[in-house]
């Protein structure tokens, strides 16, 4: 880059550091200046001027129209030196330095900023590399992953989806999964993953449970394969705010060119829907600082740096896969091997084979994963597997083993395996995913304690070498992370020892701010600045060590007894499916009381050996807890429910038992989709009766313009005097609202009478008419010079006086500018839609300076008007009106401080800045 180059670009950043103060967009020689710099007929002039005084040369004044990036000045400005500029603004005093901008090296604000910073630091550096059933690898890289994120993001913001609005994502581990997660984000919606059915079997359950999600998320889109398309508009039916079902593909087939919202650190960036979330969902709200700050922390504990390698086959609708594994590996620029669950279910050799393969450091499962490879890894395979790279094996999202813990670490050592690579931690959704890690290079630290003492009292008395007592052992989960702290409460919520068994509590930089529509749930969760992990436990020595949930307990002879013990004392009986058993107290109507019920599932059919299983459950039972289960249930596989994690659902078991439920009802697909939508009927027709009612609003209210717009057309042509045919028009467009059911409503301050530019937000075409209904005139609008030539609506503009303005010329754009500051000397009062036009992004995007350019030169006070609901009743390239309600701010005067450059952008900012506050959509600036 030569002198003259650089020269040019310093002053195109300083300018354009002035104009975006807040995300200043990269200059490059070859940034277009209006679509990449945003940069207006007025600025482009204002650039020209800075480059006469910064390098003492004078530019042609053609410049002001030719010049589309900051290459095509440099060659002027070569040849212009010692020549007058012909183009100048009004100015007081040369402009100084804008200072320097913040330079994007550390991309913590949010999950779109470390995208977009990655993307243009290292475009063609892997991020994720996904692999196949078949031995087929797809690669993504940063650049490859942005591009295509964008475009699905096009696609969402044509079709109508705003900024705030959640986009459910059911979608399996794949190429489409990542781009369309991603595409989300950047469109400035909320993704919202679910889980595609496993079984046909499963369908009708699956549809209940997930419709649930859906209305609590007030999902506006599913997002989801083809061939699922025809069952998920099944949906529609019974949740209402779901407008339509489409695919990745469609999506970014259909993709616009539109500026993208920029998210901000407390936006929502996921609603992650526990996995236990049944008929009551709890969607844990997490904004992007939730999730940069869990997975900062997370990778500070565990010294993760871009160098580590992470393999996941974790399910990406679920916290531990899709943050932990996921995007803690996009953010920190680390490469992710991913495969589907559904292949290490499968095939479990293929996740150990993967970290080998492509020398993974890092890999995270839940225990029942470390005992299936126990159980299904052949010896043969063993000696074909290197282990000795992976440093960082997490067992977490259930309760951890000791037994598994200790074979794993014994099976695997032969291949490399380190006993300090395994590391048992502890986290929830709650928190974004990470709680308690354990210190890099400790081997796990398991507690042995006496067992009776522990049931009876809930004291973790350790045991001593020698000692004959019953043992119970459980594995610490580390120490809380940096910025996170951890207590044990009892009932009373007053905080107990070391070693003393009570609620868990949190609090840290990532703590949810609770459940979305769910208030009784938040209510629960929250404790002051502490919330309830719903799970037991005790602290020891700085570790915890979690015993149970809370809604598991149950309460035998006086004494706490915890299900996960005794189910995998049962799952070890010859004949039982190891994973597959529920421990539960059930009502006892009869006696008032709780019973003990066991549910197991077994492949036996002899009675025989069913009578033998039952048998040996009960010995296990007393054996462990002392006393005998009042039922024992064996029932076939795929009775007893679990969570799409993996985990039993008791609560629900509990359920199935009580009601007769227990066995799985086995329909075939027909008569489960049609069972489904017989129950939606009701839902149904109360969704075309409104759509009905909406269609027949619509119809009346075109009506009513019609039937006072084209009368006001005939009148405004032939009144005299531009105050009469003001004061005409406000009338009529006070009728059109009050005939169309649509109130406004007026906010704050009374306008003062005189000379003012009223600058306003632009989301509907119904704005004009809402400001010339409620605002005192005579005003006079800005406009595109395009609308002078339309028939009906030019001539009505053209008679209440609007002034329009040239557009695509800058020159004449600047001459306009300078017109409209000669009307605001006169003491006329201007209207002016700084956004310019119509975009049907929701969204306050970037103004324009006319407006505030004319104030400044004018001494010409601005005033703010906030424009809140036009956009839901009638928005940009629909043409159906809706219900609703129009609200309008008008803010304090701003008086201009000075009639040069930095007075217009003073005022821009503050006005702008008033209409944010206030006319409820986000910053798209």
């Amino acid at each position: 880059m030569d002198d003259a180059e650089r020269a040019v670009l310093d002053v195109v950043r300083g300018l354009v550091a002035e104009l975006h103060a807040y995300a200043p967009p990269p200059v490059g020689l070859d940034s277009a200046l209006d679509r990449d710099l945003g940069l207006d007929s007025l600025a482009v002039a204002e650039l020209l001027v800075r480059l006469d005084e910064a390098l003492g040369v004078g530019l042609p004044t053609g410049l002001l129209r030719t010049a589309a990036t900051p290459r095509d000045l440099v060659r002027p400005v070569g040849s212009a030196a010692g020549r007058p500029s012909p183009v100048r603004l009004r100015r007081a005093t040369p402009a100084g330095p804008a200072g320097p901008a913040e330079s994007p090296q550390e991309p913590t604000t949010t999950l779109a900023a470390s995208l977009d910073w990655h993307a243009a630091t290292h475009p063609d550096r892997l991020h994720v590399r996904i692999l196949g059933d078949d031995a087929d690898v797809i690669e993504l890289t940063y650049g490859t992953l942005r591009t295509d994120a964008r475009a699905v993001a096009g696609g969402l913001l044509e079709m109508g989806v705003a900024p705030g609005e959640s986009v459910a994502l059911m979608l399996p581990t794949s190429r489409d999964y990542f781009v369309t997660f991603l595409g989300i984000v950047l469109a400035g919606a909320v993704p919202v993953p679910l889980y595609p059915p496993t079984r046909p079997a499963q369908l009708e359950e699956h549809l209940e449970r997930q419709s649930r999600i859906l209305d609590n998320a007030r999902a506006v889109l599913l997002v989801t394969l083809p061939e699922a398309r025809r069952v998920s508009r099944l949906l529609r039916a019974s949740v209402e705010s779901l407008r339509d079902v489409s695919t990745p593909d469609a999506l970014a087939r259909d993709a616009t060119e539109a500026a993208l919202p920029v998210p901000q650190p407390d936006d929502i960036a996921l609603l992650q829907y526990t996995s236990g979330s049944t008929g009551n969902p709890k969607g844990v709200v997490l904004t992007h600082r939730h999730l940069l700050a869990n997975i900062a922390a997370m990778a500070r504990a565990a010294r993760v740096t871009p160098d580590d390698v992470f393999v996941s086959w974790l399910p990406l609708y679920h916290d531990m896969g899709l943050i932990g594994a996921w995007l803690g590996s996009l953010h920190i620029g680390m490469p992710l091997v991913s495969q589907s669950p559904q292949s290490f279910l499968v095939r479990p050799i293929r996740w150990l084979q993967a970290i080998d393969e492509h020398r993974a450091t890092i890999s995270a499962a839940p225990n029942f994963a470390y005992e299936r490879c126990l159980r299904t890894i052949a010896d043969a395979e063993l000696a074909t597997l290197d282990l000795s790279r992976w440093r960082l094996a997490f067992n977490g999202a259930e309760a951890v083993n000791p037994t598994t813990l200790r074979r794993f670490t014994e099976r695997f050592a032969p291949c490399g395996l380190r006993p300090e690579s395994l590391l048992p931690v502890y986290g929830l959704a709650e928190a974004a995913v990470g709680l308690a890690f354990p210190p890099v290079g400790r081997a796990p630290v398991i507690d042995r304690i006496h067992r009776a003492t522990f049931i009876a009292t809930g004291c973790a008395d350790p045991i001593r070498d020698g000692d004959p007592s019953e043992v119970a052992e459980y594995v610490a989960c580390g120490q809380p992370l940096p910025g996170y702290e951890l207590r044990v409460v009892d009932d009373g919520d007053r905080e107990l020892p070391e070693r003393r068994e009570g609620h868990l509590r949190f609090r840290g930089p990532s703590a949810t701010t609770g459940y979305v529509r769910n208030p009784a749930a938040t209510h629960a969760l929250l404790h002051g600045d502490w919330l309830d992990t719903g799970d037991l436990g005790y602290l020891a020595d700085g570790d915890l060590y979690v015993t149970g949930r809370v809604k598991d307990v149950i309460i035998r002879a006086g004494r706490n007894l915890h299900p996960d013990e005794l189910e995998q004392v049962v799952g070890r009986v010859p004949g039982v499916r190891r994973g597959c058993v529920a421990a539960f107290a059930a009502a006892d109507p009869a006696a008032g009381t709780e019973r003990l019920v066991v549910v197991a599932e077994t492949r036996e059919t002899d009675a025989d050996c069913l009578t033998e299983i039952r048998r040996r459950i009960v010995a296990a039972t007393v054996d462990l807890v002392g006393t005998p289960p009042d039922t024992v249930e064996l029932a076939t596989p795929g009775t007893v429910p679990k969570t799409s994690s993996g985990k039993i659902r008791r609560a629900e078991t509990r359920s199935r038992y009580e009601h007769g439920r227990l066995a799985p009802q086995q329909r075939a697909l027909w008569r489960q989709v049609a069972h489904y939508t017989w129950r939606r009927l009701p839902a149904r027709w109360h969704r075309l009766r409104r759509a009905i009612g909406d269609g027949l609003h619509a119809a009346r209210c075109w009506a009513v313009f019609a039937a006072i717009g084209l009368p006001l057309v005939a009148v405004l042509a032939v009144l005299p005097g531009r105050r009469l045919r003001w004061s005409t028009a406000a009338a009529a467009a006070r009728a059109a609202l009050r005939l169309t059911g649509t109130p406004a409503r007026i906010h704050g301050e009374h306008p003062p009478s005189g000379a003012a530019v009223i600058v306003a937000n632009h989301a509907s075409w119904l704005d004009g008419i809402v400001l010339t209904a409620t605002l005192p005139g005579p005003m006079r609008f800005v406009a595109g010079e395009v609308f002078a030539h339309q028939a009906l609506a030019g001539l009505v503009l053209r008679r209440i006086g609007t002034v329009f303005v040239e557009r695509w010329d800058r020159q004449q754009g600047v001459a306009d500018a300078a017109h409209l500051a000669d009307l605001t000397r006169v003491g006329d009062r201007l209207a002016v839609f700084s956004e310019g036009g119509l975009s049907p992004l929701p969204g306050l995007r970037p103004f324009h300076l006319g407006g505030f350019a004319a104030a400044a030169a004018g001494g010409t006070p601005v005033i703010p008007v906030a424009v809140r609901g036009t956009r839901w009743i009638l928005r940009p390239g629909r043409r159906v009106l809706r219900r609703g309600a129009i609200d309008i701010v008008i803010g304090a005067p701003i008086h201009p401080t000075g009639t040069d450059w930095r007075a217009a952008v003073q005022l821009r900012d503050t006005a702008r800045a008033t209409i944010l506050r206030h006319c409820g959509e986000p910053d798209l600036a």
